[in-house]
C-alpha cells in the first residue's frame, strides 16, 4: 500500500524554488527570549530536502548517502512559538560528487522571509570516501528543476 501522507509538496508559488515543507514551531524550538533557536531552522531545512528526496524517488542512490560539507545561514526575521514555516527547497548545483541545494524558510500565512541557506552536501560510499554522483540522479533532478540547475 502506497503512503499518501505527504510532509512535502510540489509548488509554484516561490519561484526558483519548485519543492517546500510545512514545519510547525514547538515550544522546545525557541529560546530564552521565545523566539526561534537559530540552530532550528537546519532541521526545517533538513526536513525539507528530506522530502524533496523522497519526492524524486529511487534515484540511483541505494549504498551511499549525503553528509554536509558546508552551510551558511542568513536569518532575517524571527519566528515564535506556534509559527507555520514554509520550508524551500531546491538543488542549484551538482557537482561531481557534491550537490549545493538552496533553502528559504518563510512564515505563513504573513510570507515573511525568516532565513535563508546555502547547503552543499557531499556523496559518500559506505567507505565514507566521496563518490561520483549517479547519472540516475542528476538526470532526475535536471528534469525536476529545468533551467534552473545550474550547469
Amino acid at each position: 500500500m502506497k503512503d499518501t501522507l505527504e510532509l512535502g509538496r510540489v509548488t509554484d508559488r516561490r519561484p526558483p524554488f519548485k519543492y517546500s515543507a510545512l514545519n510547525r514551531v514547538w515550544f522546545s524550538d525557541t529560546d530564552a527570549q521565545g523566539v526561534v533557536y537559530y540552530g532550528r531552522y537546519l532541521p526545517y531545512f533538513d526536513h525539507a530536502r528530506t522530502e524533496y528526496h523522497r519526492h524524486l524517488g529511487d534515484v540511483g542512490l541505494v549504498g551511499t548517502e549525503f553528509v554536509m560539507r558546508a552551510s551558511e545561514v542568513e536569518y532575517l526575521a524571527p519566528a515564535r512559538f506556534d509559527d507555520l514555516i514554509e520550508a524551500f527547497v531546491r538543488v542549484r548545483r551538482i557537482g561531481r560528487t557534491s550537490v549545493t541545494y538552496e533553502c528559504a524558510a518563510y512564515r505563513l500565512p504573513d510570507e515573511t522571509l525568516m532565513a535563508q541557506a546555502s547547503q552543499t552536501l557531499v556523496l559518500v560510499g559506505g567507505d565514507h570516501r566521496p563518490t561520483p554522483i549517479p547519472s540516475a540522479f542528476r538526470e532526475t533532478v535536471r528534469s525536476f528543476e529545468g533551467e534552473d540547475l545550474e550547469a
